[in-house]
């Protein structure tokens, strides 16, 4: 059974209490450089710093609403999902561990841990799904996926949801995608309140396994670590819940790690704010987009966090891209 709009509410009834409804922005610059009007979702501004955060507590609190309580959560990721489920798990007093690569972002290893969930470090992703694995088949535990379960994409469609229920008459709603829960839950809103609003995902060229799972029509999973900046984007597959809603979408694209430094820059410093790379590849999308259209649009694109170390911060400023405005 599909999920609808109906499943999107119910999530947002849940979540309500635990997590921050975040501001729109806009840029009146972009805006007149670009001759549209962009509006920015701010999930950097959330718990945890990411929208991750919406579907960590709504299974959780899913898990209770149902009796299904466990002894334990288990998770595994790279990122900001590790976060999520570590705040979740101690909003509702239950303890967490987090299995995680040794490459994730060192601040976001230690946010984990300032949660109270412990965290165990392992070599390569593989390892790390082979133990979350392990972990979830012991009694009394639950598993909570990255993306690829039904609650966290519902928790995570709340961000577009509250932003589509603020701005009216929005022409396009614009994702970033790594395994697909934030982008299939934010279609599920899209659909629910705006049938005539266009939906796009993106992800880095660089790990576009979903761009090669959408042109074959079977799940792809890439062959290594892809060498991306886009660390909430780095997912070797996507799931078998999330790729039926990718298939829905009325376009995808693939950003190269150029656009991925240009952007995250020129969004710092306009909005103002810090902004994750994996944010700011979707304002790529959107100007690729908007070069095709001849009327005014009004888009809507989410900034999905705000979490960056200092060797990414480092990363991202080594070339100074604010001497090239943004054009069409």
């Amino acid at each position: 059974m599909s999920l609808n709009l109906s499943d999107i509410k119910n999530a947002k009834e849940r979540i309500a209490p635990y997590i921050n409804t975040t501001p729109i922005l806009t840029s009146s610059l972009l805006n007149q450089w670009l001759g549209h009007d962009i509006f920015f979702k701010a999930e950097n501004f959330q718990k945890i710093g990411a929208f991750k955060a919406r579907g960590g507590i709504n299974t959780v609190s899913w898990l209770i609403e149902n009796s299904l309580t466990p002894a334990k959560i288990v998770a595994n990721s790279s990122g900001n999902h590790a976060q999520a489920v570590a705040y979740a798990a101690r909003q509702f007093g239950i303890p967490a561990t987090i299995y995680m690569p040794e490459y994730s972002s060192k601040v976001k290893i230690q946010a984990t841990r300032s949660y109270g969930a412990e965290v165990v470090l392992s070599a390569t992703r593989d390892i790390t799904d082979e133990k979350v694995r392990e972990a979830a088949g012991e009694k009394g535990t639950y598993w909570i996926p990255p993306f690829n379960h039904e609650q966290v994409i519902c928790g995570q469609g709340t961000a577009v949801y509250e932003a589509l229920r603020e701005l009216e008459n929005v022409d396009a709603v614009f994702t970033p995608c790594g395994g697909g829960g934030l982008t299939s839950g934010s279609l599920i809103a899209t659909r629910g309140l705006s049938s005539k609003t266009e939906f796009f995902g993106v992800e880095p060229l660089n790990a576009n396994d979903v761009a090669e799972s959408l042109r074959k029509g079977t799940i792809q999973r890439l062959p290594d670590v892809p060498d991306t900046l886009a660390d909430g984007a780095m997912t070797m597959a996507t799931g078998e819940i999330t790729f039926k809603y990718l298939q829905q979408l009325d376009g995808f694209y693939e950003i190269e790690e150029e656009y991925l430094l240009y952007w995250t820059q020129w969004l710092t410093h306009l909005l103002k704010c810090r902004i994750e790379p994996t944010s700011a590849m979707s304002m790529e999308a959107i100007r690729r987009w908007l070069k095709t259209k001849k009327t005014k649009q009004k888009v809507l694109m989410v900034i999905s966090g705000g979490n960056v170390d200092q060797v990414t911060t480092e990363k991202i400023w080594k070339k100074d891209f604010l001497t090239q405005q943004p054009v069409l």
